[in-house]
């Protein structure tokens, strides 16, 4: 049963390596809004294939009147969800893994 929480543990600490990672593509995607950046560099272009389609998913969740302040407020809301996952689920995995092995992390 101990190889099980082990798994376990694995899968928490990839899972909160990914959202990690995610959250500086976020924050990089960002930043480089708020520059005059060459829209035919690759890691801009990069960044916009990455955050874009989670944005866009984002933007259906702001209410009309916020559209009209000018401020993009999708990149609030996914950075939000991602520090919910990481809260919940990959504290939850981390429970487990640590109930089942019987270690402390």
């Amino acid at each position: 049963m101990s190889v099980l929480g082990y798994c376990i543990l694995a899968i928490a600490k990839i899972l909160n390596l990914l959202l990690n990672l995610y959250t500086f593509i976020v924050a990089a995607a960002v930043i480089v809004s708020w520059v005059n950046a060459d829209p035919s560099n690759p890691i801009v272009q990069f960044l916009g294939r990455a955050t874009e389609p989670v944005f866009r998913r984002a933007r259906r969740l702001i209410p009309r009147f916020l559209w009209r302040t000018g401020i993009d407020f999708s990149p609030l809301i996914v950075l939000f969800v991602l520090i919910l996952i990481e809260t919940i689920l990959v504290n939850l995995l981390y429970d487990i893994a640590r109930n089942m092995t019987g270690k402390p992390w």
